[in-house]
């Protein structure tokens, strides 16, 4: 059986659903390449229209999924109002997927300030340049606005106050492995009192 195709059991994933992302992520990290971070964010608005888009992750642990962006871009301004999302990591070569549903909320600021800090400059004069998802006269007002940024922050660049990172809790996370004739592995796990319920779901 290819190594990509090994069965996803009750028995055989672990307790906890942290320490199964943190086993799947740490073989997508040796496997896939470029980006094994990347992952799909879901928003919407009160009224249920949806958006997606690409983030990266930046943290995880026992507390959430951690990813950073513009609180001022759709993203933000839907989370604002309705502070529900999913995330999607697809590992197309490792034939796995990750979904991940909860409430998300703001990190603090000091760890936005401790995150920002390691970007590189460039990123940094970005976040300050583009008014993420307004619309732009074109590439040269971006321009424009980057090098008088540069200019306002020869040295050190202090991160935006609309700039920072979100946490999603999760609430139910699927451990998804593709399996031969399509009969794929479904791993749920829900949040319930005290701990975690690990069911099965059909393909």
């Amino acid at each position: 059986m290819p190594a990509t195709r090994q069965p996803l059991t009750e028995k055989g994933v672990e307790h906890d659903p942290i320490a199964q992302f943190a086993r799947w992520y740490g073989e997508a990290q040796a496997a896939v390449k470029p980006l094994p971070d990347a992952v799909a964010l879901a928003t919407a608005t009160p009224a249920g229209h949806p958006s997606l888009r690409m983030v990266l992750l930046k943290d995880f642990d026992a507390h959430g999924f951690v990813f950073y962006t513009n609180y001022r871009s759709r993203k933000g301004r839907e989370l604002a109002r309705n502070a529900r999302a999913s995330l999607l990591f697809y590992w197309g070569g490792l034939e796995r997927q990750v979904r991940v549903d909860g409430p998300v909320s703001r990190v603090m600021a000091h760890d936005s300030d401790g995150y920002f800090a390691t970007r590189a400059r460039g990123s940094q004069l970005s976040a300050w340049a583009s008014s993420q998802s307004m619309v732009v006269a074109g590439r040269a007002a971006l321009e424009r606005r980057f090098a008088a940024a540069a200019r306002k922050y020869p040295d050190a660049v202090p991160r935006p106050p609309h700039w920072g990172g979100y946490r999603l809790v999760p609430e139910a996370i699927e451990f998804w492995q593709g399996r031969e004739d399509r009969l794929h592995d479904r791993i749920l796990y829900r949040r319930v009192r005290g701990g975690w319920r690990i069911e099965r779901l059909a393909p």
